[in-house]
């Protein structure tokens, strides 16, 4: 079996993720896509806005229906932070790995713990992001349209209550706002 490994946050999951996904199915024939939500990222000094449930709840909504994806909760159960090498370890067995990470993520791999042993057990896939330079050689590269969105604008975005949609699938919008996510209160204003 080939299968995508896709991690992140995912704070939230939008279509600039599930674009990358779905390229990555298409030009690897990959067999499927596990997204992997982050308990906490140790190359990120915050930790994620919304909790370890919002995020879990919006990734499976933003992917329900389409059959070739899938979540993982491998890192949410497991200890913070979480570390990409030991995840690959655990999905090794399952078949050929492809690891797909932003052009933005790439950049960082060599501070990740364990890189050389990432290489040997993930090919590594890289989805260009505008202001990224990604080169082929070590890298496969996708062939994706260029959406400059980012989670974090998205957050900054609601904060200053506007909305995501139309930015995110239909179903994370919803959730996003009826559980009023990312909105700044007193608290998270100091």
């Amino acid at each position: 079996m080939k299968l995508g490994v896709f991690g992140g946050t995912f704070d939230p999951i939008h279509h600039g993720h599930l674009v990358i996904a779905l390229a990555a199915v298409e030009q690897l024939s990959l067999d499927r896509v596990v997204f992997v939500p982050a308990k906490r990222s140790p190359l990120k000094s915050d930790a994620p806005v919304a909790g370890e449930a919002d995020r879990l709840a919006m990734l499976e909504r933003a992917i329900a229906g389409e059959p070739r994806f899938e979540c993982s909760r491998a890192e949410l159960e497991g200890n913070a932070p979480s570390y990409t090498v030991d995840t690959l370890e655990a999905l090794s067995a399952k078949g050929t790995l492809f690891l797909i990470l932003g052009g933005d993520a790439v950049r960082d791999l060599d501070r990740w713990k364990d890189p050389e042993r990432i290489r040997r057990l993930a090919t590594i896939v890289v989805a260009r992001r505008p202001g990224s330079e990604a080169t082929a050689g070590e890298f496969v590269l996708l062939d994706t349209p260029l959406m400059d969105v980012s989670s974090r604008d998205l957050r900054a975005r609601a904060a200053r209550g506007r909305s995501l949609r139309y930015l995110v699938p239909d179903s994370v919008w919803r959730y996003i706002k009826d559980r009023d996510l990312y909105k700044v209160t007193a608290s998270t204003a100091s």
